[in-house]
């Protein structure tokens, strides 16, 4: 059975860290255990304690994977409600396509569930989606009656199990929401992306109950809209047998297309990018020091410039704030809280709670939440403000 699709990405230092904040949708990735679902979290995503993952960034699978952009579209007609069109997208199915310019950090989209489910449930799980497809909204109901599934049960008929299409739907296109999982049939258009492929990342808003959904880069007009389902930093034929296993497509992303001379390089960068995110876990267990911490993030950020992967930078310079912070540095705490500020805001928005809290650390270092839980010691700030 395919996975609920990943959220936004989650810390990835000590457990005592992360209880104390919130993090995005981005969101961690929710296991339907009564659906079968293997987790598999990425978002827009990790959270790296004890070295094992938590959560993932992630949105719809509906088509196989293309390229970024299109050097062809027929005349696409301008929304005044969206900065996109769902399009006819050749040896794609359906995916969105920008109708205009977009800048980085505008928000694309902001929608309510068409409904949620629990993690668990007594009832049968056809009968419960069919039961809140019925009570939906018509339009929406509609809407997702046309999304694309995978893995449907083989020797049933579709036509005459409209109840099983239903379930596969939910399935193949369900979205953590808090500690529910829901269904968002505009989000599931979304199509994937890896590594710099992808240019718009979600988030889950407890506060207003609604996903958001954001630039992560500037936007062509005519290109498309890309999300991604999975943690891409990983090797191309790593990615490819997971999207194929699980939403039944060989991915043919711009990244995914490069020759086999940029496709190893490519490899290379993202590897090395997780491989430095491990090491960097274990700051969380005095395995290293707040130097060496530091030394990693920086590294991390310059191996992500190469790569071009822009994706949880700002969760990336929050835990260089919380390391600062920890080991008492205010001039440097201070610094990666603005870091985080101009990523979150990109990622997430201005108005989102992490940017809210970490203006706080920005403004105050000594009222971080983490200051002062090791020895005094200049850790050091960013080498870079990013792109």
């Amino acid at each position: 059975m395919p996975p609920a699709r990943p959220a936004k990405r989650q810390r990835r230092l000590p457990p005592d860290a992360a209880a104390a904040e919130e993090t995005p949708s981005t969101s961690s990735r929710l296991r339907l255990l009564w659906l079968a679902v293997p987790a598999i979290i990425a978002g827009l995503a990790f959270y790296v304690a004890s070295g094992r993952e938590l959560g993932v960034d992630f949105t719809g699978a509906n088509s196989a994977s293309g390229a970024a952009e299109y050097t062809y579209l027929p005349a696409l007609k301008k929304s005044n409600r969206d900065p996109f069109v769902v399009a006819d997208l050749p040896g794609k199915g359906k995916g969105l396509v920008a109708t205009r310019d977009i800048k980085q950090g505008e928000l694309v989209i902001q929608e309510s569930p068409l409904f949620t489910v629990p993690t668990s449930t007594s009832e049968s799980p056809t009968a419960l989606i069919s039961r809140l497809l019925a009570a939906a909204d018509p339009v929406g109901r509609a809407a997702f009656l046309k999304l694309s599934y995978v893995h449907f049960p083989e020797g049933l008929d579709p036509e005459s199990n409209p109840a099983e299409v239903a379930l596969a739907i939910f399935q193949t296109n369900a979205v953590a929401a808090g500690d529910q999982a829901g269904v968002f049939p505009r989000m599931a258009r979304l199509n994937h992306g890896c590594s710099r492929a992808f240019n718009v990342v979600y988030t889950w808003r407890e506060r207003e109950q609604q996903l958001f959904v954001h630039a992560l880069r500037n936007i062509s007009w005519g290109q498309e809209l890309l999300t991604t389902y999975t943690d891409t930093k990983r090797t191309r034929r790593e990615r490819r047998e997971f999207l194929s296993q699980q939403y039944g497509f060989k991915c043919t992303c711009a990244v995914c297309s490069l020759d086999a001379a940029a496709s190893k390089d490519s490899d290379r960068r993202l590897t090395g990018i997780t491989q430095l995110y491990g090491h960097l876990s274990s700051w969380g267990n005095g395995a290293i020091g707040g130097v060496e911490a530091i030394r990693t993030i920086n590294e991390i950020w310059k191996l992500e410039d190469e790569e071009g992967y822009w994706s949880e930078r700002g969760r990336l310079a929050a835990d260089g704030a919380w390391i600062a912070a920890s080991h008492s540095d205010a001039p440097a705490a201070r610094l990666w809280a603005q870091l985080a500020i101009k990523w979150y805001t990109i990622e997430a928005g201005a108005d989102n709670d992490l940017v809210l809290d970490i203006e706080r650390t920005a403004s105050d270092p000594q009222g971080h939440r983490a200051w002062g839980l090791r020895e005094p010691l200049a850790v050091g700030g960013p080498l870079t403000q990013g792109v």
